[in-house]
């Protein structure tokens, strides 16, 4: 854990990190389970406070119901306190993740069949999804998936792509890129341009998707970066589910919202550029449009699809960067979900998990077609 905390403290985003690592452990822990039973703690606020100090640093309380415009499923989903898990080596948290993530894969397989195979792609590790039946007009395309876990384990290879690949009946490629902090930045992005580059040879850029969530929808645009900067073509589409595109500043949402949403504790926000006094940080440019693509060039950059939610922390980062893609002329189109926190869609007993999985498969099909 704390090798993977240097890396992103070098990174400027340490918070962020935190949290997004330990995503998978409280899914783990059975999230969604627990009950919230217990009575109100005497120091708990029950009034609505606002204050804005002399820095306009806003100290806040407020009284927030869960929304009746949600599924009934979601605010049950909404009402559950996450576990006090305590400390948990990375070892740990990765095993546990692991054990989550192929206990969800089977809940989504048991909706959406398809067949599972794990192989070699341009020497790395790749899972292939393959839909029990490939219609002849969608044997030319494939999409490629690069999962969230916070980039130091695999909590999306099945739950992001068993659904999607069922739904387009399109096969989609899986990248079990290199994890930090045994590997550092860019191990990740090597690693998806290696397994793209293994994917051009069998299929035309155009007819080629990449897609993320969480830490893959980060990886995705720096992959796609990194694409232009090698002088590959560029694929048919982009995902970025949950992601951001600057590391050098933190949005307004990670103030606002935990990893659960308001779920949980909620750290205390940093300053706006951290950690300021760090000199690690003093020598890496997290303007670098490879670590940072909101400062990239990206015109002529594919259609991309963005999707969010009301209450998840990364919610500021996806809608900066969408907007970055519309100012630079690209086809790019933004959903926020009411009411739901980072990733939700990992969660196959909510009826809006099987919505955002639709809207991403008649995504990909739109653009796929072409």
């Amino acid at each position: 854990m704390s090798g993977f905390r240097r890396f992103w403290i070098e990174k400027g985003m340490a918070a962020l990190a935190t949290a997004l690592c330990a995503a998978t452990v409280l899914h783990a822990a059975g999230f969604a389970q627990q009950n919230n039973s217990a009575p109100i703690p005497q120091q708990v606020p029950q009034t609505d406070t606002s204050y804005i100090d002399a820095k306009g640093t806003a100290h806040i309380t407020r009284m927030v119901p869960i929304p009746a415009t949600i599924s009934r499923e979601a605010q049950r989903f909404l009402a559950q306190p996450p576990p006090d898990l305590g400390a948990m080596t990375l070892a740990e948290r990765r095993k546990q993740t692991d054990i989550w993530q192929a206990a969800r894969g089977a809940q989504f397989e048991a909706a959406y069949p398809v067949h599972v195979q794990q192989q070699t792609m341009g020497g790395v590790p790749v899972k292939i999804i393959t839909p029990l039946k490939i219609p002849k007009q969608n044997r030319g395309r494939v999409l490629m998936n690069l999962h969230g876990g916070g980039f130091d384990s695999d909590s999306g290879s099945l739950t992001e792509t068993v659904p999607i690949a069922n739904l387009t009946q399109t096969e989609v490629v899986a990248v079990l890129y290199r994890l930090m902090p045994e590997h550092p930045f860019p191990a990740q992005v090597d690693d998806a341009i290696a397994v793209y580059k293994q994917l051009l040879k069998a299929y035309k850029p155009q007819h080629i998707c990449i897609y993320g969530t969480s830490a893959g929808a980060i990886l995705t645009p720096e992959v796609a970066v990194r694409l232009r900067q090698l002088g590959l073509p560029l694929p048919g589409c982009l995902g970025v589910f949950s992601g951001l595109g600057d590391f050098s500043q933190r949005g307004d949402s990670q103030s606002i919202f935990g990893l659960f949403g308001l779920a949980g504790p909620l750290n205390m926000p940093q300053s706006q550029h951290h950690p300021a006094a760090s000199t690690q940080v003093a020598r890496v440019n997290l303007k670098d449009p490879l670590r940072s693509p909101l400062y990239a060039d990206l015109t002529g950059f594919p259609p991309t699809l963005f999707i969010t939610s009301e209450r998840d922390m990364l919610l500021s980062g996806t809608t900066i960067l969408h907007r970055a893609f519309l100012r630079a002329g690209v086809a790019a189109q933004l959903v926020v979900f009411e009411g739901l926190p980072h990733a939700f869609w990992n969660h196959p007993e909510l009826p809006e998990t099987k919505e955002a999985d639709q809207i991403m498969a008649s995504y990909f099909d739109k653009q796929l077609a072409h």
